[in-house]
């Protein structure tokens, strides 16, 4: 298993790196990167080698990229970015709503699902948002993602296995966990538990230790696998 990726603050400016093949599409998104002072327009490809080839030495905060592209699949390049970049985070912009696509996208590392359908200008408010703990995604995708999870039937595990996966995790932690399955952001979470943004990432890095994963989509769908998942009532009263 690779290392849990630190967490850093939001660095200004983001620096975002753009995969589109449609021209018109990738014009639009780099002006609305570009019109945005805390976003930097670190690079702008049409298809998968060459943006796979810019991220060996490259350095970005924020992939952005279509799924279907003309020499592969915009997956391989989240896949790709997450061995390369593990700090990265990724948004996939696409017109695609297919489920399997969804859930391959979130499983490889994606943190935003966007369809192209959306209001463009409000992809930099999105990359933002992403950037400070968010999982924006659209309408019709957090639906499905959530129906997904409301009708996935956790696998079975024998009681004291599963005691073990939950004692493994601090009561801070287990509702940590249950606000970013309910797509809070870094900064909300601090401020329900009154701590310090700094202090939830240290408990969502020890979250993603404990847990196997590296990514905000593998630990709703690891802590929903093995029957974690609670709603949170009331997180300020829960202690450290």
């Amino acid at each position: 298993m690779s290392a849990t990726p630190e967490f850093q603050p939001v660095s200004s400016p983001v620096r975002v790196l753009v995969v589109e093949d449609d021209a018109v599409t990738r014009t639009a998104l780099a002006l609305c990167i570009e019109a945005e002072s805390t976003l930097s327009l670190v690079g702008a490809f049409d298809a998968m080698q060459p943006a796979l080839e810019w991220m060996q030495g490259g350095t970005m905060d924020v992939l952005l990229t279509d799924l279907g592209l003309p020499d592969g699949s915009g997956i391989d390049i989240i896949r790709a970015c997450r061995r390369l970049h593990p700090q990265c985070d990724i948004m996939v912009l696409t017109m695609s709503a297919n489920e399997a696509d969804v859930l391959a996208c979130i499983e490889a590392g994606a943190s935003g699902y966007l369809l192209k359908d959306g209001p463009r200008n409000d992809i930099a408010r999105s990359v933002l948002s992403m950037r400070e703990g968010g999982a924006p995604m659209s309408p019709a995708i957090a639906r499905m993602v959530l129906d997904r999870i409301r009708s996935a039937k956790p696998v079975p595990v024998a009681g004291e296995r599963k005691a073990r996966a939950v004692n493994r995790l601090t009561k801070r932690e287990k509702t940590i966990l249950d606000l970013i399955a309910r797509g809070d952001t870094y900064g909300n979470i601090a401020a329900m538990l009154s701590v310090s943004v700094g202090t939830v990432q240290t408990h969502i890095k020890s979250i993603y230790s404990k847990l196997s994963v590296h990514s905000r989509g593998e630990a709703v769908f690891e802590a929903q696998r093995r029957g974690l998942l609670k709603r949170a009532t009331d997180p300020a009263a829960e202690t450290h």
